[in-house]
């Protein structure tokens, strides 16, 4: 795997690296020890997948608060994305900013969102899957969400929303 730091301290892209033969290729996807190498978190407890049949659905902006903070890979398995990852941590230097990075199944690209970032994502393609791994267990009450088109962000998503939940759709301003 290759990682590619984003503008955004501790967010990575990474990108697999195919061994390619007449049967195909193979890749890895995971591996402990080279998250670690990385200094990133390499404890996964549990995996999700999100379908969406339409696109321009929207979900996010996204994140459990702590102590349940969690530190997700994801990767789209179907379609494309436009990922976005939000650094709502106070003491990092780019606080409140945010990178995109477009996902696709072809590229078979991973984002790293740290823990304290929050995270979402617009298909830019019918019948897109992603594909989550995450550093916590799920927890209810721990789930918090920013509204996606909030002005303290100035998020540019690349397409109109087509399709988004009345949760994320009516989270209050951040300031």
């Amino acid at each position: 795997m290759v990682f590619h730091e984003t503008k955004l301290q501790g967010v990575f892209e990474i990108d697999v690296e195919p061994q390619i033969d007449a049967r195909g290729f193979f890749a890895r996807t995971w591996c402990q020890r080279e998250f670690e190498d990385n200094g990133l978190n390499p404890t996964l407890v549990q995996c999700s997948i999100s379908f969406n049949a339409r696109k321009g659905t929207l979900r996010g902006m996204h994140y459990q608060a702590a102590p349940f903070a969690e530190t997700k890979v994801v990767r789209c398995t179907r379609g494309a994305i436009y990922d976005v990852v939000l650094d709502l941590r106070p003491q990092s230097p780019t606080f409140k900013e945010w990178a995109a990075v477009g996902l696709t199944s072809e590229k078979r690209n991973m984002v790293y969102v740290p823990d304290g970032c929050a995270h979402g994502f617009l298909t830019l393609e019918d019948d897109t899957e992603v594909f989550y791994q995450m550093s916590q267990f799920y927890n209810p009450e721990s789930a918090r969400g920013v509204r996606w088109d909030d002005p303290a962000f100035r998020i540019a998503w690349p397409e109109k929303v087509e399709v988004i939940s009345e949760r994320d759709r009516t989270y209050t301003d951040f300031e």
